[in-house]
């Protein structure tokens, strides 16, 4: 009876092949050239997969992307942003891990790269190499699985080799024996995601069907030939399991007497056979993806234990940053700080980061190394004192008062009306040729009512004096941690400084450009000296927290709960 049996098997794992053909330029990958499509199903597919793959491309994107020297080079900076849009750095990252590569299009105008924008994988096929080893461009096609022999898929030149022209710039990590393509880094694990869809697919067959356990179907009435056997075969698979039915043993036997009959071939463990399976697939989908810990992507496995759970999150959130997320971003910096180069930027590029900030060790690291580690702009105490200047000898101080939000702009209406100005320098938009306005955090003294916070002390033994700009965009910096708003690390500090309860207040210096040729000292003070009261006094007066002390606010500027 053996050779009237028929056996039908779960799906069989494939490994990757990268076929070249003489008659095509473009060099496949997979043994239908579809490859990539095959990885997006394993994704779509299997619930662990899609978790960790969604997850850790989530972590590697954290909160955007950044610079540690942003701030003294804002202008690099905004033109970085304006290239490296979001979307396409979410899909960019992504790619890099689903895929295994990545791609981004580059568009040129006059020598620079003007706009940098994603560009799917799985619809591009490497041109076979030159001579030297090199891929000179990608072959791209929107569904190669579906692609017409007449239809010629479009060349696009490979980065460095457009000629000023568009390009593609593709993140290909090195992988030993593996010349086109990269393997993606689970691909160990592939074979578990299969599984799990298998699975999957069993349990709602059985659900939808009633097909439960192993079966054998037994044609009693004689051994039909072979081709009526395959289309019985088909209408039972049809009817019985649908196309991803459980496995089914169709057995055809000469008893004329006996009715066509169904039996089980018993599974009496079934519900912790699949209990263990899946959670085997579980367990090696995670090993295949090195995520560190189940509880990053929300399980919770009661048989290993970094210690309490706040514990084994820190330690696997420590480690898994370091040893997985990290080296994915320095993969994509690395791509970013390359493009940038055409255009003369040079910047210290990151990913600010989506883990908690005391999850993250910065144990003996400077600001900048551990702005970089945790992905989150550091304490902007020493931010702000960086951003702050030392007054040369070249100018001097004509004028200082406390800050009055409002009626700051109309001083300087007053004094810059009669000079003339140029703006040379567009470090502050207050100041001309002839006029520095900075601001100073005062006094200069600890208050003798108490102690100084850390921010204040550092403020005032700074002795430094800053522009209006770095001032209120450090209200977007973590300048004084947990003095915002219900414990929040931002606030304005221009208008509530060292936060609640603190005694110090911004103090406007004006400064006047020596041995110039036409203003002097004493006819600038004049001009400031000569405004008259009552003209001041009708001067509209907004946000008077800006000349205020918070301690002189009501509730001491704290949030009356």
């Amino acid at each position: 009876m053996s050779g009237n049996i028929e056996v039908f098997n779960l799906s069989a794992y494939t490994t990757p092949e990268i076929i070249e053909h003489r008659n095509k330029e473009w060099v496949e990958y997979g043994s239908d050239n579809n490859y990539f499509n095959y990885l997006i199903d394993r994704f779509t597919k299997s619930a662990t997969n899609n978790a960790i793959i969604t997850g850790i491309a989530k972590m590697i994107y954290g909160k955007g992307l950044s610079a540690t020297n942003s701030s003294r080079k804002p202008e690099a900076y905004a033109k970085m942003l304006t290239l490296f849009r979001k979307n396409d750095l979410r899909r960019f990252a992504m790619d890099r891990k689903l895929l295994g590569m990545a791609a981004f299009q580059l568009t040129y105008d006059k020598g620079e790269v003007v706009k940098v924008s994603h560009f799917p994988m799985e619809t591009l096929r490497a041109e076979k190499c030159n001579k030297d080893g090199e891929i000179e461009a990608w072959y791209y096609h929107p569904d190669w699985i579906n692609k017409k022999p007449s239809e010629e898929p479009t060349r696009i030149a490979a980065f460095g080799f457009g000629k000023g022209k568009n390009e593609l710039y593709v993140l290909k990590p090195y992988v030993s024996g593996y010349y086109y393509y990269s393997p993606v880094d689970y691909q160990g694990a592939l074979p578990y995601s299969v599984l799990e869809e298998e699975i999957g697919d069993y349990l709602i067959n059985d659900t939808i069907n009633g097909f439960s356990g192993t079966k054998v179907v037994n044609f009693n009435n004689g051994v039909p030939d072979e081709e009526k056997r395959e289309q019985i075969k088909r209408d039972v698979l049809n009817k019985l399991t649908g196309t991803k039915g459980e496995k089914v043993i169709i057995a055809f036997n000469a008893n004329a007497e006996s009715k066509t009959s169904v039996e089980d071939l018993p599974l009496n463990d079934a519900p912790d056979h699949y209990a263990y399976l899946s959670e085997e697939c579980v367990k090696k989908l995670i090993v295949g993806h090195r995520v560190t810990s189940p509880m990053l992507i929300g399980l919770r496995d009661g048989g290993n234990s970094l210690g309490n759970n706040a514990d084994e999150i820190r330690t696997a959130t420590l480690l898994f940053d370091n040893v997985v997320i990290n080296s994915y971003q320095e993969e994509i910096t690395d791509v970013i700080d390359e493009i940038l180069a055409i255009n003369n930027i040079s910047l210290n590029t990151y990913f600010k980061t989506l883990e908690p900030l005391e999850f993250v060790d910065t144990d003996g690291l400077n600001k900048e190394a551990a702005e970089e580690e945790t992905g989150v702009k550091m304490s902007a105490e020493y931010d702000l004192t960086e951003d702050g200047e030392e007054i040369s000898d070249e100018w001097e101080l004509i004028d200082e008062r406390p800050v009055d939000y409002e009626k700051e702009a109309d001083f300087d209406k007053v004094l810059m009306a009669k000079v003339p100005s140029s703006n040379p320098n567009g470090k502050s938009e207050q100041d001309t040729n002839l006029f520095k306005v900075r601001y100073k955090y005062a006094p200069n003294k600890t208050d003798s009512e108490g102690e100084s916070r850390e921010f204040c002390k550092k403020m005032v033994s700074a002795n430094k004096v800053y522009r209006k700009e770095d001032i209120i965009a450090a209200g977007d910096k973590p300048v004084n941690k947990g003095w915002g708003l219900s414990g929040a690390d931002t606030y304005s500090i221009w208008l509530y400084k060292g936060g609640g309860g603190c005694h110090h207040f911004w103090m406007r210096q004006t400064y006047l450009k020596k041995n110039n040729k036409k203003i002097g000292v004493n006819e600038a003070k004049r001009m400031i000296n000569a405004l008259p009261p009552d003209e001041r006094e009708r001067l509209p007066i907004n946000e008077k927290e800006v000349a205020q002390r918070p301690v002189d606010m009501p509730n001491k500027a704290f949030v009356n709960k």
